[in-house]
């Protein structure tokens, strides 16, 4: 059996942090006026600073999501390990710089390397583990020894105040009582960041330093029986059924706003934790019969500080309750990095010198876009 490792893990977040003060410096003002959701958004999610492509005041963008890409895995390069080793590159993202082609062979020109396998994972959160299972499978399969796995996102962009309509005085009364409303396109403003992570998959161990052995990588999508949540590109009609931004005329995608990212609130808080916690931990267990106590750390990638409690419940109800001080995250710093958000906090931890061999790592990543879900199990080696 051919194991997969993971050799090193590297991020690249654009220019310098934006703390909380400083986002309307970045994103713009609304109307030309300061955001009153701005400040009960952030309590409701925690994160304290972010960081994002764009030019402070100018909303310029500086790095596509293809340079943001390129940049981390250039830090991959070491003396033992050139672009020129790489097989295969895959990377996943919910925000490409264009339509076609695919983001993957943008991030190959920009390294400006040939001949190679490439897949473009598409999708919301999920596109970045998608990304890595599909280099794991080929290395379990013993087509590809090296390789190179990417997760990254150029939200801001889409943020920008000309994208949005001001807030009504209802939204902002609905947002006090209710800190799940923060979900909704006028809102998700304040909740993402930018930034990419870029792993280094190999079918052999480091020999001198340590690596993480995967174990299992479960992707579950309960699609079939639950309609869609989180989406751009389309309008869900009063009938429930879906049309198609192309479906539209030019002038209609614009002032439908067709392109910005919407979020159903009340079926997301409804469901979130059920189908991507409970049910498919219930499943997990069954498949690849875990215990708790068979790990040193969780990394739940969550969107914002609100589900941490619910997270925790979720496993909770499925008899996998993980204690509180298992868990890393790096949300607060770093933002919600969305399909990236899994590889910078591997990167943290992997770098932290506080890793030790036989230690395990399990990493939860879901997906609200039409509820799907990831668990990945590694082991220190």
């Amino acid at each position: 059996m051919i194991n997969v490792y993971i050799n090193d893990i590297q991020k690249f977040m654009p220019n310098e942090p934006v703390e909380n003060k400083d986002i309307e410096e970045y994103l713009g003002y609304i109307g030309g006026k300061k955001s009153k959701a701005k400040n009960i958004v952030l309590r409701s999610n925690g994160i304290k600073r972010r960081f994002y492509v764009l030019e402070k005041e100018t909303q310029k963008p500086l790095f596509t999501n293809a340079q943001l890409c390129s940049n981390a895995i250039k830090k991959l390069v070491n003396e033992k390990f050139s672009l020129n080793d790489i097989e295969c590159l895959a990377c996943g993202t919910t925000s490409p710089d264009q339509l076609m082609p695919g983001h993957t062979l943008m991030v190959q020109g920009e390294l400006g390397i040939s001949n190679i396998e490439t897949i473009s994972a598409s999708g919301i959160c999920l596109s970045g583990i998608n990304a890595l299972k599909y280099i794991y499978y080929g290395i379990k399969a013993g087509e590809i020894k090296k390789a190179i796995s990417c997760g990254s996102e150029a939200s801001s962009p889409i943020l920008c105040a000309r994208n949005f309509t001001e807030e009504s005085n209802h939204q902002l009364e609905e947002l006090e009582k209710n800190a799940g409303i923060a979900f909704e396109k006028d809102f998700l403003r304040w909740m993402l960041s930018d930034g990419a992570g870029a792993m280094r998959v190999e079918n052999k161990p480091n020999e001198n330093k340590l690596s993480l052995k995967i174990e299992f990588i479960e992707v579950l999508s309960y699609a079939g029986e639950m309609p869609v949540c989180m989406y751009s590109g389309l309008e869900i009609q009063e009938d429930k059924s879906i049309k198609s931004w192309r479906a539209f005329e030019q002038k209609e995608v614009m002032e439908k706003s067709l392109l910005s990212v919407r979020q159903d609130v009340k079926l997301l808080n409804e469901n979130i934790i059920e189908y991507t916690v409970t049910k498919p931990v219930i499943e997990i267990v069954k498949r690849k019969n875990i215990k708790v106590d068979d790990y040193d750390y969780f990394l739940p990638h969550y969107s914002s500080t609100y589900f941490r409690d619910k997270v925790y419940e979720g496993l909770k109800r499925a008899n996998f309750e993980i204690p509180y001080e298992k868990w890393f995250t790096n949300l607060v710093t770093y933002g919600n990095t969305g399909s990236a958000s899994m590889y910078i906090m591997l990167e943290e931890l992997f770098n932290s010198g506080k890793l030790q061999k036989g230690q395990k790592i399990l990493c939860y990543i879901p997906e609200s876009g039409r509820f799907s879900t990831a668990f990945m199990s590694l082991e220190v080696v």
